[in-house]
């Protein structure tokens, strides 16, 4: 299996979306470089840094599936039934969407509703050796939680938001995880790509 890695751009302040989810100054990084990079669903181009689009190709081309939840997936409308990574998609889900299903018969989007951990292993079940990238943060953090993650991968982006709908990981139940020291750390323009690995 794969690893499963929690992936988010986030502020200086730990936010990864403003109190009504939108995403601020969080993503201006994307498209300030003068690297075009299409999306692997080629549905727009990103202009980056030549570090972060090394970083990017690295990071995209090693994804097999992603796994959210139901709030992300409805507030990016179930990205028109492809995701702009161009991979499966686990949707940790009360309920399952039947007519946004029924509207996109070939999408490859699953949608789970007996918890996150069977989430994952649908994902990884998708994914074969390569990465499960967990986004959003409520399902990143039951998998820290339940010990499901392999790494923390962070976009790390020169804003303090002051609030934001909550801190990515939030409030933990365990209290709090030490994470290992950054296995990558490179600055691009406007962010700094960071992955730390999970200690078990």
């Amino acid at each position: 299996m794969g690893k499963v890695v929690a992936q988010a751009n986030m502020s200086l302040d730990g936010y990864v979306a403003k109190q009504d989810n939108s995403i601020g100054r969080l993503f201006d990084w994307l498209q300030k470089g003068e690297v075009e990079m299409p999306t692997p669903a080629e549905d727009f181009a990103l202009h980056v840094s030549p570090t972060s689009a090394e970083h990017l190709r690295q990071w995209t081309s090693s994804l097999g599936a992603l796994v959210c939840g139901r709030t992300l997936f409805d507030v990016a409308e179930g990205w028109r039934g492809r995701h702009t990574l161009d991979v499966p998609v686990v949707v940790v889900t009360h309920r399952v969407p039947t007519e946004w299903v029924e509207a996109h018969p070939d999408a490859p989007f699953s949608f789970v509703t007996d918890g996150v951990e069977a989430a994952i292993a649908r994902a990884q079940e998708l994914a074969g050796d390569q990465v499960v990238a967990v986004t959003g943060g409520t399902i990143a953090k039951q998998c820290l939680e339940l010990g499901l993650l392999d790494e923390v991968a962070v976009d790390l982006v020169p804003v303090v938001m002051g609030e934001g709908n909550r801190p990515f990981f939030g409030d933990l139940a365990t209290g709090e995880a030490v994470l290992g020291n950054p296995t990558t750390c490179v600055q691009g323009d406007r962010v700094i790509h960071l992955v730390f690995p999970v200690s078990r």
